[in-house]
């Protein structure tokens, strides 16, 4: 069996990210061949952001120049992709755009618990933003999504009342930036190998199998 490790740089506020997630394990559901230690890593698209977040397509235009009908074709575009894949962009949910800097000092802590913790929690926060409209920087949303996880919500709250994993978060976003990642999603394959934005399946499994086939040849005595 080949061992592939994937780092899978994103943000909780990322419309490709949550495509981009769903379409990699989809296409790792044909590589059953493959054996995949997966790290979700911290990126934050709106360091700046304030507490109560701004209105999503002011931000949108003023960000990127975007006209409201440019706007809402992306929109259109992205929901069909995310139904393609089994996850539900609601229209009209996401009508803010929120600091994500909590939500990934609580992926950190999740990523430390072993197993799927770290994965379930990045779904439960992108579906509690995208599919639900919640605020993903409110304390009572994230406590409610660790416990969906079956993670344990007093603990979460006492990190989110503390300066816990602040230095972790930003030392990692620090140095995925200094790699050369600005944009995100970004999938990082055996720490050399980048595949960039929400790509379908067949593309994700093409190149894993192209990766893996390399790696197996880099390994041969």
């Amino acid at each position: 069996m080949k061992n592939l490790r994937i780092d899978f740089v994103s943000d909780v506020s990322c419309p490709w990210c949550a495509i981009g997630l769903k379409s990699l394990e989809q296409a790792l559901e044909q590589l059953p061949e493959l054996s995949v230690e997966l790290h979700l890593q911290p990126f934050e698209l709106n360091p700046q952001m304030a507490a109560e977040g701004e209105e999503i397509n002011a931000h949108l235009a003023r960000k990127y120049g975007a006209a409201p009908a440019q706007l809402e074709q992306t929109r259109e575009a992205i929901r069909q992709r995310g139904a393609e894949l089994g996850f539900s962009f609601t229209k009209g949910a996401r009508d803010r755009i929120y600091n994500t800097f909590d939500a990934h000092r609580l992926l950190h802590w999740a990523g430390l618990q072993g197993g799927s913790a770290q994965r379930d929690l990045k779904l439960a926060l992108l579906t509690a933003y995208f599919t639900e409209g919640q605020d993903p920087s409110d304390h009572e949303v994230l406590r409610r999504a660790i416990e969906s996880v079956g993670l344990d919500g007093a603990a979460a709250a006492q990190i989110l009342a503390s300066d816990q994993f602040n230095v972790d978060v930003r030392q990692a976003e620090a140095e995925w930036q200094a790699a050369g990642i600005n944009s995100v999603p970004a999938i990082v394959i055996n720490q050399r190998h980048l595949i960039q934005g929400g790509q379908p399946p067949e593309v994700f499994v093409q190149a894993l199998r192209q990766i893996a086939a390399t790696a197996e040849g880099d390994s041969r005595p």
